[in-house]
């Protein structure tokens, strides 16, 4: 069983969102998030919880600091920046084989998963959806 870690700044977004989205389509494998800037104990924001509610997916969210436990225990770490990628492996140094930004893992290009924070619920719909995308490409190459 594979354990995966998402990444991101507050971790109230994009990293609660991608994880939300593993634990519904598979139930084979480990998955946590963080934020390079996250403060612990706050839920996933507000549209964060209605993008994916739309799509019958659940979430139950505590916002975590990014550890040098969680970065030890992850198989895989997946950022939804490079520049978020960068701050993993600046901190981190060890972990850099395992570091990737989503997009480059899931289909070898270079980009960012939008950043929803503050905008409307279609922002959120529109994150959702790259996730998505980028998610079962990953899931594929997981396999």
């Amino acid at each position: 069983m594979k354990n995966i870690l998402f990444v991101c700044t507050g971790n109230t977004c994009r990293s609660p969102m991608a994880e939300a989205i593993v634990k519904h389509k598979l139930k084979d494998i480990h998955v946590k998030s963080a934020g390079v800037f996250a403060a612990d104990g706050s839920p996933a924001s507000m549209n964060t919880v209605e993008a994916l509610r739309e799509q019958g997916i659940g979430i139950e969210h505590s916002s975590k600091l990014l550890t040098e436990e969680q970065v030890e225990w992850a198989d895989y770490i997946f950022t939804m920046t490079s520049s978020h990628k960068q701050l993993v492996v600046d901190r981190f140094p060890g972990v850099a084989a395992k570091a990737f930004t989503i997009m480059e893992f899931a289909n070898g290009s270079e980009g960012d998963i939008i950043d929803p924070y503050g905008g409307s619920l279609t922002i959120y719909r529109e994150t959702y959806n790259q996730l998505t995308a980028m998610i079962d490409s990953m899931i594929e190459k997981l396999k």
